[in-house]
This record gives structure tokens, C-alpha cells and sequence, in this order.
């Protein structure tokens, strides 16, 4: 891995993702973010704590520099903490309003392909494994 404080782990693939990335991007001036498309041909889950390309696809995930795997919603919470817009998500992190985001995440998070027109998880996993043999 880089000297990152946050290597987050994002589907180029999706559209959503890669408008919140580039968001992040240019938002993060001290190149804190690694940003790691787990989509591309060469991701080595080796390199990512054994994050597998269907853990990853499932639910956003990112490794802090300390080696400390964060997923779902702290995932954003730490991304735009150190992009100076922790503001944003700080709310997410109150004892009401957190359990409701969480939640919400889960339900976007298996549904995110559907919404965006991609194939199922089952099918993109198959495509991949097939790639990988060839």
C-alpha cells in the first residue's frame, strides 16, 4: 500500500462511484486517499487485508494507515473527515440518526447494481472468476 492515511476501495464501475470519488479527489489536496478500483483487472485482494472483490463489491470498504478495515458509513465519515468535510457525515455518528443511516446504507449497498444498471453481484462475480482463467 502508499503512505495514504485512508486507502478506500471503490467500484469503477459504477457511475455513483465514480462521481463520489472524483469528488473526493478533488477535494483531498494533501493526497491522503488512495483511491483503489476494485473493478480493474489488476485488483490483487492480497495488497487490500484479503478484502475479495465480492466482499468489496457488496459494501464499501477502506484500510486505514494503521491497518484498521472500515466499512459502510465509516468509510465516508473517515473519507470526509480528511478532506476537512467531516461536518458532513458528523451527524451520522449521533446515537438516533446513526443506526438510521447504517441502515440505509445496508439497503442501498445491496441494491446499488440494480439502481444502476449493472448485473447482479452473482453475475459479476462469475464474469470476473471467468476473466481470471483466461
Amino acid at each position: 500500500m502508499s503512505q495514504a492515511k485512508l486507502t478506500l476501495l471503490f467500484d469503477g464501475g459504477c457511475p455513483l462511484c465514480q462521481r463520489e470519488v472524483a469528488f473526493l479527489r478533488s477535494r483531498d489536496n494533501l493526497k491522503r486517499i488512495l483511491f483503489v478500483d476494485i473493478d480493474s483487472s489488476d485488483y490483487d485482494p492480497e495488497l487490500y487485508q484479503d478484502i475479495s472483490y465480492r466482499d468489496a463489491m457488496g459494501r464499501i470498504h477502506a484500510i486505514k494507515a494503521s491497518g484498521e478495515v472500515l466499512k459502510d458509513v465509516r468509510v465516508f465519515q473517515e473519507a470526509y473527515r480528511l478532506v476537512g468535510l467531516g461536518w458532513i457525515y458528523a451527524p451520522t455518528s449521533l446515537p438516533l440518526l446513526g443506526p438510521l443511516v447504517n441502515e440505509f446504507y445496508r439497503f442501498w449497498a445491496k441494491s446499488r447494481l440494480f439502481f444502476t444498471g449493472r448485473p447482479p453481484l452473482e453475475q459479476l462475480c462469475k464474469s470476473r472468476e471467468l476473466d481470471e482463467k483466461s
